[in-house]
């Protein structure tokens, strides 16, 4: 039994998004290594899962994806709910009634509190978690149906003796796991679903399908979790999914996953399940003894330090999309207040563009089916038709009348022939036919017609939005508020305010002028934040004051894992942290958060690597936030001025501009702390993952600041 990948998943039933503790991560090991994802929602979560799927049998692959919820209840239970004693009929029953919103709001207590309704007494389900008690969901442990066990057979052999699992039936308090099984199992049997044949649940059916889901209990290595939490310094449940996944893929790799998979018994584990590795953490815990060899010296500055995760760009790109939702509310304005806003519906024409037919020329109009081939010679009529000037009668057939641009056509003439193409003879215009049907005219509503859609939620206003929604009679327009973007600078080396006295060690705040300033120019309402010491009290205080009166914060400074890196700090032991070092050059560390609900971006302290985070990753999450959804910046392949050879390993932007030519020229100096390297240059050259050997005239990756909004 061989497997392409192993992903362990650890699921939450948290009621918002949530990064951090005791939210969704995904630990995926493959023969080179390990990498793992935080997921905000379960709707991220499961769209996750199913690229993974499409990914894995798009390319011909085995796929074992583990997570860490139950497959099935207590011997009992199955039977009684759906009629079946069949674990898989209780997946389709739960899906077929729960519900997940992208938000994380989910209906599982009112079913939990529907299912209790069908057994004696007060149901098996308690424990509510909210404030608002649900009829039907007792909030203390009641007594069980007779019959029903409290715990599976599977749960108890996972933990070992004296370890008292706790009950599937618990939907809430310390370490409830009910509330993962009732919000996750849904979530697999769509992707069951979805794959048919594809998929393969073990124990209930055999494992020989090319995907494969299976129950896991990632605390069954709880010890080298928490020896790998303190090494890395991140949230256990990250740990956890990591070690996890290299211990089945290490025992795959020994021919030890396959026993593992042995029908476990009695038959009772058809419908209660049975965990992967139940009673086997020696097996998998020998399967994690390293075979250690020292690390190679590094070939140059731009190698990569080895034994850490470093994520590409795309990746962190994709998990940054994903971690994040619209938060602007909305509010109505005038069109005159709409420039930059964002559209918080569909806006609609309240009148037709144009209203009626007209004339699309100075000319004569007239009916066409009057008209025929040679020269046509047709008396005019008395009077005119102008723009705001209706002609009042009607034009009788085989006559013209004088007409002008933007003029409303008369009853009797659906044609027009432009001044330039007639003559006059006294009383008569000639001209040459045939004429096109409607020549030189405009249908009413030919632009847009009454009730159509004229511009689309999340739309960012421009100026000719303004002009089209004038035109079809919209004064107001529903729009989100002004995303509320606040700035902190931190570092006792940094001066807040250019002018005052600086000492020989001391640097000015470039970063947040500089911050404040795109929050700017993006549409957003900047708020700044000002400067604090490295203080970690310091800083959690100013954190606090700003979650009251921000939507979303930028940092510069703190974010990497030293001594005085105080933000990351702070964000993992007091926020909820996910925490990348990223694959690029330059600005490698990268914190997402939240702090008291709000989100934080925490970007380097250089100025360079904070302007080059702020245009990849801080630009489009603050369009999401925003409401505008996720912009992608507008490359134009350009040819080089420069030579430059790069390795593999990161992706790396340099500051560069366009010569006479059109040829992107670099600047002089790749050193982070060159500041002036920003102003010299209009955009930055992007180049990629792979090692790359660039010679003058070879076509590059050239992002123009303009692309960026800027």
């Amino acid at each position: 039994m061989t497997f392409h990948r192993i992903a362990i998943l650890d699921w939450s039933a948290a009621k918002g998004p949530r990064l951090g503790r005791d939210s969704i991560w995904l630990g995926v090991a493959g023969p080179h290594a390990t990498q793992c994802e935080n997921i905000a929602t379960r709707v991220q979560a499961e769209a996750r899962l199913h690229a993974l799927i499409t990914e894995a049998l798009a390319a011909g692959q085995r796929l074992l994806i583990g997570a860490d919820f139950a497959f099935g209840y207590p011997a009992g239970f199955a039977a009684h709910l759906t009629g079946e004693p069949n674990a898989l009929a209780v997946w389709n029953w739960l899906a077929d009634r729960i519900r997940d919103a992208p938000g994380n709001v989910t209906n599982f207590r009112r079913i939990a509190a529907e299912i209790n309704a069908r057994f004696p007494g007060d149901g098996p389900f308690w424990g509510n978690g909210e404030a608002a008690q649900t009829p039907g969901l007792p909030r203390l442990k009641p007594a069980l149906p007779p019959g029903l066990p409290a715990h599976r057979a599977t749960d108890i052999a996972a933990r070992g003796p004296g370890a008292a699992p706790k009950p599937v039936w618990q939907l809430a308090g310390a370490g409830a796991v009910g509330a993962q099984v009732m919000t996750g199992l849904p979530v697999l049997a769509r992707l069951r679903s979805a794959f048919k044949g594809q998929i393969a649940v073990w124990p209930f059916e055999a494992a020989d399908a090319p995907i494969v889901l299976a129950e896991v209990y990632p605390s069954i290595l709880s010890a080298e979790a928490k020896a790998m939490q303190q090494a890395e310094g991140i949230v256990l449940d990250a740990a956890q999914v990591q070690v996890l996944a290299g211990a089945f893929f290490a025992l795959q790799t020994r021919n030890g996953l396959a026993a593992l998979f042995a029908p476990p018994a009695p038959e009772q584990h058809l419908e209660e399940g049975w965990i992967l590795g139940a009673s086997a953490q020696h097996i998998l815990r020998a399967a994690l003894k390293p075979q250690i060899t020292p690390p190679r010296p590094r070939e140059n500055a731009s190698s990569m330090p080895q034994g850490v995760e470093w994520v590409p760009v795309a990746v962190a790109l994709a998990r940054l999309r994903a971690a994040l939702v619209p938060l602007a509310t909305p509010e109505t304005v005038t069109i005159a207040e709409a420039m930059g806003r964002v559209l918080a519906a569909d806006v609609r024409a309240l009148r037709a563009n144009p209203p009626r037919a007209n004339a699309a020329v100075d000319g004569y109009g007239f009916a066409h089916a009057t008209t025929g081939h040679g020269v046509q010679r047709l008396p005019l009529t008395p009077g005119r038709a102008a723009a705001g000037q209706p002609f009042a009668g009607a034009v009788p057939p085989g006559t013209a009348i004088r007409i002008l641009t933007g003029a409303i056509l008369p009853e009797g003439v659906d044609c027009v022939v432009m001044q330039e193409d007639c003559a006059l003879d006294g009383a008569a215009v000639l001209f040459d036919g045939p004429v096109k049907p409607r020549a030189n005219t405009r249908a009413a509503g030919e632009d847009m017609a009454t009730g159509a859609q004229a511009l689309p939620q999340g739309h960012l206003c421009r100026p000719p939005d303004l002009a089209l929604l004038a035109a079809l009679g919209v004064a107001r327009v529903p729009v989100l508020r002004r995303l509320r973007v606040g700035v902190l600078s931190t570092g006792d080396e940094i001066i807040p305010e250019p002018g005052l006295p600086a000492l020989p060690h001391q640097i000015y705040d470039a970063n947040r002028p500089m911050l404040l300033a795109m929050a700017a120019r993006w549409g957003y309402a900047p708020v700044d934040l000002g400067h604090v010491q490295d203080n970690p009290g310091l800083i959690a205080r100013r954190l606090d004051q700003a979650s009251r009166k921000v939507d979303v914060i930028l940092t510069s400074g703190g974010a990497s894992a030293g001594d005085e890196d105080h933000v990351s700090t702070l964000m993992r032991s007091k926020g909820t942290l996910s925490s990348w070092r990223i694959a690029m050059k330059p600005g490698r560390p990268l914190v997402l958060a939240f702090w008291n609900g709000v989100p934080v971006l925490g970007l380097p302290g250089n100025p360079v690597a904070a302007f080059v985070c702020t245009l990849i990753f801080a630009r489009p999450a603050l369009s999401l936030l925003a409401g505008a959804g996720w912009p992608e910046p507008q490359a134009y392949m350009v040819p080089a001025a420069f030579r430059k050879t790069k390795k593999p390993g990161r992706r790396e932007y340099l500051r560069a501009r366009l010569d006479a030519a059109g040829h992107a020229e670099v600047f002089a100096s790749e050193g982070s702390g060159r500041i002036s390297g920003l102003a010299w240059a209009t955009g930055i050259v992007e180049l990629p993952d792979g090692a790359v050997d660039i010679r003058e005239g070879d076509p590059v990756c050239f992002l123009p600041y303009g692309s960026f909004g800027l």
